[in-house]
């Protein structure tokens, strides 16, 4: 594992199609963490893979909530916030865990905050703020999130970015 993916998201449009060329490998079971600081990007890229996923309503950052369920294709997309997430137990109360599961998706925005409670990721998704644009890159921890990843580099659309890398 550890295989990497990595591109230049010029724009928030960017970052909105490349959320949904995710949205076209995606497979329940998947854990994907999203890394990155505040306005990264996280959030729109979830919008766009929710969206590309059949999506229709409004797509907006749990950050209060912890978490915001979206039912797309057939199963359960659960997308979580945890940047306000500062207690343990609490993710035991709330029932998170069961939220993790081979019939759903879970995304994990600030993972780093739970990272005690939280499962291996499949992908982890890290997103660099740069002078025009992010740098979001890509990299598989599981067998599944291997699989995810070579089908996202195989159907990626070369057009949408001209910095690209593989390793």
């Amino acid at each position: 594992m550890g295989a990497n993916f990595t591109l230049d998201l010029a724009n928030e449009a960017e970052t909105l199609e490349f959320g949904a060329a995710l949205a076209k490998a995606l497979q329940p079971g998947l854990i994907i963490y999203l890394h990155g600081n505040l306005g990264a990007g996280k959030t729109t890229l979830v919008r766009g893979l929710l969206h590309a996923a059949g999506h229709g309503g409004k797509v907006k950052s749990p950050t209060y909530t912890l978490v915001e369920p979206y039912t797309v294709a057939g199963y359960n997309v659960y997308h979580f916030d945890l940047y306000r997430f500062t207690d343990d137990e609490e993710w035991e109360a709330a029932g998170f865990r069961d939220y993790f599961n081979p019939q759903s998706v879970c995304i994990i925005e600030w993972p780093e905050k739970a990272e005690n409670v939280l499962p291996v990721p499949d992908i982890d998704i890290s997103f660099t703020i740069q002078a025009s644009g992010r740098n979001v890159s890509l990299t598989a921890h599981s067998v599944p999130g291997q699989r995810y990843l070579d089908t996202i580099i195989k159907n990626y659309d070369k057009s949408l970015s001209k910095s690209k890398s593989y390793e």
